[in-house]
């Protein structure tokens, strides 16, 4: 007898999303073709390649954009055509996320925060949350230093390629550091937690204003008698259960959005910047393996009592979407839907600590930043000390809870943390060539620090659901 669609069947898709979600293998190949794609064009496509098709501007006709010399033929039209296809794709399904993102939290947070009916319950998992958020960004920082200061990459950068990674970054460095004088201060940040207008953080999707704004709905209903809360509460809860299921119709696309959003970072990427800085690219990947499969690892198995196989099938999907997407916030109804069917934390728990955890918890985002000031501090020939190497960790820190859950979003602080240490900031330059291929691989880290933590504070909670399969 065949297995019905779970789309169709309404009970099995209320009680397992997942089902209804792409496979997790399926997901694996369209980003395996999608490398091999990207990096296919990357060798074979080459400037003459466009001027046999009659196009000497290659990036104004992408861009739809006159140039002179441009004489494009039916081919470079139907190239320009797919390459389009191929960028509306991958943009829709990140958009699509990102549309479900804010619902999602602001109907799970209510409803959870006001079904605990009790404000100090909250507040207890509030606090195990930022503590542990604290703590395993500080571990992650230290990391990306020993790891840094052991290899030492900046040292076997040559003058050369130094001079031309420079030269070839000069322009997206000086704007970046352009916009490090825009940054709030801490005290600015701490009053953003809580937006002048409620609908403006709905609208902007500033995720920290939206938690707070669920977080006050959540404890005003617990302060009503339970007739009057408990069809509101009801209400916010079957919402966010609607919100779960269009989050897996959308991941029915996954592995040819995947596919879309790899192709172009593959084949931008190029070879000459991965070989001059393949130490550097060694040690941040190195470091984030540390995390991932020892930290992180040995959190799931000692302070939430999960076997470690089941917790890394289970955050496989967010994996491979926030690799994909570059975003935290783009995964954030990935994270949770992990969490939440595959792993078993309660919603409540899930919808608090995830979506505050992609907001302020990003442990790849500090190992990244303490490797890279040691790198281009070496690089550049300026010597760190150990009190210089206390203030990254300190600075790191700070800075990822500060970082925008969005690609690239820790570049600006990155500069600003050169700067405190006495580092010239245009060394950032350095990097640049290579920071989305690191930018993808350090938020599969921040998301399955999200995860872990929810895991370890559900079962600090003794609300953790053991038989809930991870597949």
């Amino acid at each position: 007898m065949q297995t019905p669609d779970p789309i169709l069947s309404t009970e099995r898709a209320r009680k397992r999303p997942w089902v209804a979600f792409a496979g997790v293998w399926r997901v694996l190949l369209g980003l395996g073709l999608g490398l091999m794609a990207g990096l296919a064009i990357n060798l074979f496509w080459s400037r003459e390649t466009w001027a046999s098709l009659g196009v000497v501007d290659s990036k104004a006709f992408l861009a739809f954009t006159a140039a002179e010399g441009n004489t494009p033929g039916v081919i470079a039209h139907a190239v320009r055509g797919l390459v389009r296809v191929n960028q509306f794709m991958g943009e829709l399904f990140v958009r699509a996320l990102r549309f479900c993102a804010v619902p999602i939290v602001l109907f799970t947070l209510v409803a959870g925060s006001a079904s605990l009916g009790d404000i100090r319950k909250l507040g207890r998992i509030g606090g195990k949350s930022l503590g542990l958020f604290i703590v395993t960004t500080i571990i992650a920082v230290i990391f990306g230093l020993l790891v840094a200061n052991v290899v030492k990459p900046g040292t076997l950068v040559s003058e050369a390629n130094r001079a031309a990674l420079l030269e070839a970054q000069r322009g997206a460095a000086q704007s970046l550091a352009g916009r490090v004088d825009q940054m709030p201060s801490l005290a600015q940040q701490l009053l953003n937690m809580v937006p002048r207008n409620p609908f403006e953080a709905l609208a902007g999707a500033d995720m920290l204003g939206v938690i707070v704004l669920a977080l006050a709905l959540g404890l005003g209903l617990t302060l009503l008698p339970k007739e009057r809360s408990g069809p509101v509460i009801h209400v916010f809860d079957v919402l966010g259960e609607v919100m779960g299921l269009i989050v897996g119709l959308i991941m029915r696309i996954a592995p040819v959005a995947v596919f879309c959003l790899i192709v172009p970072v593959a084949a931008t990427l190029g070879t000459d910047a991965l070989k001059a800085l393949g130490a550097y690219c060694a040690c941040v990947i190195m470091g984030l393996l540390l995390i991932l499969f020892v930290e992180y690892g040995l959190i799931v198995r000692f302070f939430g009592g999960m076997p470690v196989g089941r917790y890394y099938r289970g955050v496989a999907p967010a994996q491979l979407v926030a690799f994909s997407t570059s975003s935290s916030n783009a995964t954030l109804p990935v994270t949770l839907e992990c969490a939440i069917e595959r792993l078993g934390v309660p919603r409540r728990v899930a919808s608090f600590v995830c979506p505050l955890g992609a907001t302020v918890n990003m442990d790849g985002t500090a190992l990244y930043q303490g490797v890279a000031v040691v790198f281009i501090a070496q690089a550049m020939g300026v010597p760190l000390g150990l009190e210089a190497q206390l203030g990254v960790v300190l600075a790191a820190t700070l800075a990822s809870i500060g970082s925008p859950g969005i690609p690239g979003g820790s570049l600006v602080f990155l500069i600003a943390i050169l700067q405190s240490v006495g580092v010239p900031p245009e060394g950032i330059a350095l990097i640049l060539g290579v920071d989305r291929l690191l930018d993808m691989s350090r938020t599969v880290v921040n998301v399955s620090g999200d995860i872990a933590v929810s895991i370890v504070v559900a079962k600090g909670e003794r609300l953790l659901d053991g038989a809930r399969p991870a597949g």
